[in-house]
């Protein structure tokens, strides 16, 4: 019996041996990355230029600044990271919710009146596409990340009408318990949309709830308002027992309702009143890539299940003859499925686009969970073609080609804190 146990202990130190040898291997291979080195300093330049999503954008959107804030607190001082935030909860509408972004007045052409205005932000134009559920969620994100980027919890405090911050923050998470809850699954929903994006299938444009509207309820909306609870209660603890137990809620209600345990993935849509796709079209057969990136970001998959979703990601994206798993869905919504030509044909834009902004952050979650290799891998391709076209462009086609703004800044920020978490985490390994 001895022996046994002394074959086993040595068996299973040897085994340490070989990852830890592994793992010094892979962190020399990122450490003398000069590749990462010019893609930070890259992302530096292109956040020094503003705050707007990106060329062709006049507005500063709360959903981009969540995921650019960190490498925007590198380059601003903290009072301009903080007013940008504060203009967002001065232009809250009055049942709580929150808009998707702001633009100066001035420059709102004539016949344009897709906007709102607030007596207490009267230097901006706010617009919001309805069809989404993350503005809120988002808002709250970017204010922890701020607050964790900055150390300054007197933002909190700030007085905004008759409400402080911290006041407006619970107010946006009751606005969606309020407006976008359904109570029969215990989710949020929000419009049909192509995993995290902001196009109905429904008719023109596509941006906005109305009578044509089919609701359904997806893994991105709901992810991201567990991760702007778990947010909240950590920078308001005297809120906690009021918002875990429906953050806790949330979680076993998406794990319940939107994981197919049978196939290993989230279901694509919920549907509430119906679904805008014809009968015989098998939706659960699409893997949307972003939902699930953010959804292990909510700690709602197990590290084997972490496992099986990246391994799917690599094999989806092998089957697509894409360059990243920054894909955003495969396979992508048939040519006709959506009325807004931006989502057509196959792999356009948010239909089957590879897009870094969601792509680097699975490279983050891969290494929180423990898998570096996979990280690195699978971050390489996103960082090369930053390089090869000179910018960090919105989104990419099926054979890497840039599309949209090249100076996205949503893709800058989240490729940054990527290469510096697994710079960090090479380090590490020489300790």
């Amino acid at each position: 019996m001895m022996k046994k146990i002394i074959v086993f202990a040595l068996g299973f130190f040897l085994m340490g041996c070989a990852i830890d040898k592994e793992n010094k291997e892979l962190a020399e291979k990122i450490l003398s990355n000069k590749q990462f080195e010019e893609v930070k300093d890259r992302a530096l330049a292109v956040v020094k230029t503003g705050f707007n999503a990106g060329d062709g954008y006049r507005e500063v959107w709360i959903r981009d600044y969540n995921t650019f804030i960190e490498l925007a607190a590198e380059v601003y001082p903290k009072e301009e990271l903080k007013e940008n935030l504060l203009v967002f909860f001065r232009m809250q509408g009055d049942d709580g919710n929150i808009i998707d972004g702001f633009t100066p007045a001035e420059k709102i052409g004539e016949g344009e009146t897709d906007f709102s205005y607030s007596v207490l932000e009267p230097r901006y134009a706010g617009h919001k596409n309805t069809v989404e559920t993350d503005q809120e969620t988002s808002l709250v994100q970017t204010v922890y990340k701020y607050v964790k980027a900055t150390g300054d919890m007197a933002i909190l405090d700030v007085e905004i009408g008759d409400k402080t911050v911290s006041e407006r923050m619970e107010w946006a998470m009751e606005f969606l318990m309020n407006e976008r809850f359904s109570k029969k699954y215990g989710l949020l929903w929000g419009a049909t949309t192509a995993d995290w994006g902001d196009v109905q299938p429904e008719h023109g444009w596509g941006v906005d709830l109305d009578e044509n509207t089919h609701r359904a309820i997806d893994i991105y909306d709901n992810a991201m308002m567990i991760i702007a609870l778990n947010n909240l209660v950590e920078l308001l603890p005297h809120t906690e027992s009021k918002w875990l137990p429906i953050r806790n809620q949330l979680a076993e209600n998406a794990r319940k309702h939107l994981w197919d345990s049978k196939n290993q993935k989230f279901i694509p849509h919920i549907y509430l009143s119906g679904s805008p796709f014809p009968e015989d079209f098998n939706e659960n057969e699409i893997y949307y890539f972003g939902g699930t990136a953010v959804a292990i970001e909510a700690d709602l998959l197990s590290e084997e299940e972490v496992l099986g979703s990246i391994e799917e990601m690599v094999s989806r994206v092998k089957q697509a003859g894409a360059a990243s798993i920054g894909l955003t869905l495969y396979p992508p919504y048939p040519d006709g499925f959506f009325v807004n030509k931006i989502m057509n044909p196959e792999y356009s834009y948010q239909n089957g686009g590879d897009w870094t902004w969601f792509g680097a952050r699975m490279i983050q979650q891969l290494l929180r969970y423990g898998f570096p290799k996979h990280a690195y891998e699978q971050l390489l391709p996103m960082t090369d073609r930053v390089i090869k076209n000179d910018g960090f462009y919105e989104w990419y086609t099926i054979d890497n080609k840039p599309e949209g703004s090249g100076t996205f800044r949503g893709s800058a920020g989240v490729l940054y804190v990527s290469i510096k978490e697994m710079e960090e985490w090479a380090k590490a390994q020489n300790k």
